[in-house]
């Protein structure tokens, strides 16, 4: 015959088995003492959770996700602006003219990046108009082949329009200002649109020597 499991509240000793005292609805319980590994989990669980949760809402420990993502977004433009001044320390109106401009893989390279980014705006033909059936609409941006260069015709003030868009005194064009192409595109992928731009209307630059 099996003997009647002991009564009690709980169990004591490791493999002790207890039927416990109360019963519900003819529902009895047994209760045996947890084995030391899992009480160990369980209470360390507890420990480091308390533990975490008081050094990173009431210490500078971690970082919260809003600080997380101001901090990556104030490191990109850090990297941004350590590019853009290495690239302006080896760049000019000479070499833009004189040697960015007379590459043609350069040059490519700016086509692409001028296609794909301000052809919206200016035309792929640099004329500012889209021919809709047999009438020609002004697009946004202002034709950069007419030989006219409203906010400066140096090849570094061209650079710097697109770098840091239409200046704050422009009105705009068509009722739209030139948004600041730095924070998409690189200070390389800028010299080489202002490349692409200088080989296309180059009587424009031809004053400009490297003396």
């Amino acid at each position: 015959m099996s003997q009647e499991p002991k009564r009690g509240h709980f169990a004591k000793e490791e493999g002790e088995i207890v039927l416990r005292e109360h019963e519900y609805d003819g529902i009895q319980e047994y209760d045996q003492k947890l084995p030391n590994w899992w009480l160990f989990t369980f209470y360390g669980a507890i420990v480091w959770t308390v533990l975490h949760w008081s050094a990173y809402y009431y210490t500078s420990a971690f970082m919260t996700p809003q600080q997380k993502v101001t901090s990556d977004i104030i490191a990109v433009q850090q990297a941004k602006e350590a590019e853009l001044e290495k690239t302006l320390a080896s760049l000019d109106d000479a070499v833009l003219v004189n040697d960015w401009a007379t590459k043609p893989e350069v040059v490519a390279a700016g086509e692409a990046a001028y296609l794909t980014n301000c052809s919206a705006c200016h035309a792929a033909d640099l004329s500012a108009k889209m021919t809709v059936g047999a009438t020609e609409v002004p697009l946004p941006g202002l034709p950069l082949n007419d030989h006219t260069w409203k906010f400066g015709g140096r090849p570094m003030d061209i650079f710097k329009l697109i770098n840091d868009g239409s200046p704050p005194e422009s009105d705009g064009n068509n009722g739209a200002k030139m948004q600041p192409w730095g924070q998409s595109l690189s200070p390389k992928q800028i010299a080489e649109i202002t490349a692409f731009i200088i080989s296309k209307v180059p009587e424009d630059f031809a004053g400009i020597s490297g003396n």
